[in-house]
């Protein structure tokens, strides 16, 4: 059951960072740019109607980065203040982009500022100039530049989410597999007590209170002869048939070598014992 609810959280996690991928590889930033372009170049539509010029063309709108863009015309063209406040206000609401931004109009010969105003989401502080004065026909650049990006079409809103969800889930997974580590390293009942010790033959560990010690894999086969007959003496040819016999050639001094390696490792409790009975063999002993 445990292992199943940590199966649902990491592939709920994988799935909700998948997710955010894919949101992020989308790039919010680029349909948001696409979307002020085509509000702009309506606002530009609007401007030309309104010196009765239905031909000449909008010049491609230009990121300017920053969160600024350009409008461009083809033509000279003259500009009534109150028009341009009114068009850009309706095509950007049209389009569900952020309502706070500066406006400029540029004259092209030097950059100067003809005309310019701030809306604020406030709309009793925005900054909006007098608009009775028309801009005669000359060549103009409008720019605008969104100063706050807060609102729910900036993209942003679920790649957020996702992301929380995700790493949510992550240190939730994280927090499972911790605890339950002990028992997925050691297999809670399937040990064989020595003294102090708990021998976990399938995991190749001994454990005395919370220290795990690890062994060898010869070291844990002659281990487990031994527990498996405390307090008797195993021959010296029993141990090296079962433990070396399919495991290529046997060295004189092997085993002698292995049984020192697992006293030190058993030294810790004085209970135990593993007794050379000299010329025959070995002898685990349990008091």
């Amino acid at each position: 059951m445990r292992k199943h609810i940590y199966s649902v959280v990491f592939y709920c996690t994988v799935f909700a960072l998948l997710l955010v991928s894919l949101s992020c590889t989308k790039e919010p930033n680029t349909t948001r740019s696409e979307t002020t372009k085509l509000a702009l170049r309506d606002v530009g539509h609007h401007l030309l109607l309104s010196n009765q010029d239905s031909t000449s063309l909008i010049m491609p709108v230009i990121n300017l980065g920053n969160f600024k863009y350009e409008l461009s015309f083809e033509n000279q063209l003259s500009i009534h203040p109150d028009t341009l406040v009114k068009h850009i206000k309706i095509s950007f609401e049209k389009a569900s982009l952020p309502n706070q931004y500066l406006t400029e109009v540029i004259k092209c010969e030097d950059n100067q500022v003809a005309y310019s105003y701030e809306m604020k989401e406030n709309k009793e502080n925005g900054i909006i100039p007098c608009g009775g004065r028309q801009l005669h026909s000359d060549c103009y650049l409008v720019t605008v530049r969104f100063t706050k990006i807060t609102k729910a079409g900036s993209g942003y809103t679920l790649p957020i989410v996702l992301s929380i969800i995700g790493i949510f889930g992550l240190l939730l997974f994280k927090f499972f597999r911790t605890r339950s580590k002990p028992s997925n390293e050691i297999n809670q009942d399937n040990y064989k007590a020595i003294g102090q010790y708990k021998f976990y033959p399938e995991q190749n560990n001994l454990v005395k209170a919370a220290t795990e010690i690890s062994l060898s894999k010869k070291e844990c086969e002659l281990l487990a002869l031994f527990v498996a007959n405390p307090n008797k003496i195993i021959k010296r040819d029993e141990l090296t048939k079962k433990v070396w016999e399919d495991h290529g050639v046997f060295v004189g001094r092997s085993l002698d070598t292995y049984i020192s390696k697992l006293r030190k490792k058993l030294q810790e409790d004085a209970s135990i014992k593993l007794t050379n009975v000299h010329g025959v063999g070995y002898k685990l002993e349990v008091l």
